[in-house]
């Protein structure tokens, strides 16, 4: 079955059919289902769990909470950014977003994979987690400031994202300073992306947690909407203090298949975290909430609403030889573990995503999952390795190079030896939005004494920069992962030697030289050099995995003779590897007759699918080609 939606006039119909409010908001919600599937399947990805199990919360609000359109208009937004479908999906239902948006989840200029302000109806970004009651409550400083009294806040918090120390932080101010105008909604469905909260980072009773910071306390039921009715009611009236509602909900809920069925203390990953259903499990999710939805139509009395079909999706281009890097890592860090018993496995909440589910189970005494808490995992591997461990410590680039940056840099301080490996490095993939596009990890690691940025290149080169990083150094290293299955139509050279500071020839030419690191650029580089071939123009490309390495003996010879230096950087251009590159040519006193030009992203990264955002940034083959061929040319 192609994935169906249902059309904005249905929701109106719903909003105007004489029946109790909280009826009419179940009948909502589920609608708002359908078509939150309807997004995901046809982007390729997204998060189910998240949506759902928020998703009668976020109906509620906005239907009877933000008094939209009617004198004050309330704020709502979410701090766990996962749910952004299903918030999108309401956003549209209520005729606060354009509706034909809902083919566009996660393209270029449409939805961004996570909340964006540059989206009709979103008040605030989500980035690193755990940041959403800090907003709140600068929102708050500025409607007392500008007169706007009795604006109110709600923000929706994830239980998992109560592992982030900034929560904790911004509770008290907010009771000192009587925000009563905010009201936390905690979606406790008690799994996060890997498995349940309490295998992961037991949190204790939040409720007395956020009483003793002297918030009020409100439970409830998150998919009953009578009890909804009762305790936002009941919130409303406090003018003192801030509340919290902690809303005991399922994970997936409105579709029972979708629900984690497992004991809570069996760690068995969540299988509808993120991503598209297969078409078995699409099926069967929709006939399941169509059936409720048009039997509540048929209660009321009214016509089933229409279930449409989109565009559908676009043809999907053939590649040649695709590389996971992922399994490659996972096979040879157990492989790391079974040589050298130090070796410890350190994560924040990211076990599948980062490899290391192997590890994790041969390995179940040297695995330490640290829950969502960078900070905390990394200072914690900086005492290991002060105690003769070699911890390699994973999350995302974007998390763990920025939000633990102070507490790499004292471990750095210590000249203890740490393998920092930053997987969803780079521009692509693009789908989820700038929160999770590591595009400035280089620049923020670059200045760290003893610390090493390697960019594996591709599968082969995957082992030789582990071998670097625990058995050759006596400093730290930080290995910049590409996530997405990538084409690499290159092959390392048989003759190369994975030696500091150096990289190696993937294409011979004389004309120019263009460099790069990682699969995803090498790639567009490796493919501009074909393009320019037919123009007469041959394109020397080299594979620079050393990110704040050079050997500038080496790269005066590679560079020797050419026309032109061409740096590509799967990064800001601003402190990635092509100002070092161009900073050593300088050095080696070189100078190039069409000179050298750095080639990478110069804004936020644009959210959506690979060859759109490469086209975008103007870093796809065929505009890097077109760049070498005005620079040769003089234009």
């Amino acid at each position: 079955m192609k994935p169906i939606y249902i059309p904005k006039r249905d929701f109106d119909r719903v909003r105007h059919i004489d029946r109790q409010r909280a009826w009419r908001a179940r009948l909502f919600a589920d609608m708002c289902r359908i078509n939150t599937l309807y997004m995901i399947q046809t982007a390729g990805s997204g998060h189910i769990g998240s949506s759902f199990s928020s998703l009668d919360m976020a109906t509620w609000i906005y239907l009877h909470e933000l008094s939209l359109g009617d004198g004050i208009e309330h704020a709502y937004f979410s701090s766990k950014g996962h749910d952004c479908p299903g918030l999108y999906s309401v956003l549209m239902a209520c005729g606060l977003l354009s509706f034909d948006l809902i083919h566009g989840l996660r393209r270029l200029d449409h939805l961004p994979g996570h909340p964006d302000v540059g989206t009709p109806g979103i008040v605030a970004n989500t980035g690193s987690l755990g940041m959403g009651i800090s907003k709140a409550k600068g929102m708050v400083h500025a409607d007392r400031l500008q007169g706007q009294n009795g604006r109110r806040v709600f923000v929706m918090l994830g239980d998992g994202e109560l592992q982030e120390g900034q929560i904790w932080e911004s509770l008290a101010s907010a009771v000192y300073s009587g925000m009563w105008e905010i009201t936390a909604i905690v979606d406790r469905n008690r799994i996060q992306s890997d498995t349940w909260v309490d295998l992961t980072s037991p949190q204790g009773s939040i409720e007395d947690r956020f009483r003793a910071c002297g918030w009020r306390v409100e439970s409830v039921d998150g998919h009953d909407f009578t009890a909804l009715e009762s305790v936002f009611a009941a919130v409303a009236e406090e003018r003192e203090v801030p509340q919290v509602i902690i809303a005991e909900t399922r994970k997936g809920n409105g579709v029972e298949k979708f629900v984690h069925t497992v004991a809570p203390s069996e760690d068995i990953p969540y299988a509808y975290h993120s991503g598209a259903l297969s078409q078995v499990d699409y099926d069967h999710a929709l006939r399941e909430l169509r059936e409720r939805v048009v039997s509540l139509f048929a209660e009321a009395g009214a016509e089933a609403p229409q279930f449409l079909t989109g565009p559908g999706k676009e043809p999907v281009v053939s590649a040649v030889n695709i590389q996971r890097l992922l399994p490659a890592y996972e096979k040879s860090l157990v492989e790391l573990g079974d040589e050298i018993e130090e070796v410890v496995v350190l994560d924040a909440d990211l076990k599948y995503d980062c490899g290391l589910g192997a590890f994790a189970n041969r390995f179940p005494e040297r695995f330490f999952e640290c829950g969502i808490a960078e900070q905390d995992m990394v200072s914690r591997a900086g005492a290991m390795a002060l105690k003769g461990l070699l911890p390699v410590v994973h999350s995302f680039a974007c998390f763990l190079t920025t939000r633990a940056n102070e507490n790499i840099y004292n471990n750095a301080t210590e000249r203890s030896r740490i393998i920092y490996t930053g997987w969803l490095a780079g521009l692509i993939p693009a789908a989820p939005g700038h929160s999770h596009q590591g595009v400035r990890d280089i620049a923020a690691l670059t200045g760290i004494p003893g610390l090493d940025l390697v960019a594996p290149s591709c599968v082969a080169e995957i082992p030789m920069a582990l071998n670097y990083a625990a058995k050759v150094t006596s400093g730290s290293t930080y290995l910049r992962m590409t996530s997405m299955p990538t084409s690499v139509p290159y092959a390392l050279p048989e003759s190369y030697v994975f030696t500091r500071g150096r990289g190696c020839e993937l294409v011979s030419g004389s004309d120019v030289v263009l460099t790069a690191y990682g699969p995803i650029m090498l790639a567009q580089a490796f493919k501009a050099a074909e393009l320019l071939a037919k123009d007469g123009i041959l394109a020397k490309v080299m594979n620079m995995p050393w990110l704040n390495v050079i050997d500038e003996g080496w790269l005066k010879k590679q560079t020797e003779g050419a026309t032109c230096v061409v740096t590509i950087d799967d990064h800001y251009v601003d402190g990635g590897q092509g100002c070092r590159i161009a900073a050593s040519l300088i050095r080696s006193g070189l100078s190039f007759e069409r000179g050298v030009h750095l080639l990478g992203v110069n804004e936020i990264p644009a959210c959506g699918q690979p060859q759109e955002v490469l086209e975008h940034h103007r870093l796809d083959g065929a505009s890097i080609a077109s760049v070498v061929k005005k620079v040769v040319k003089g234009a």
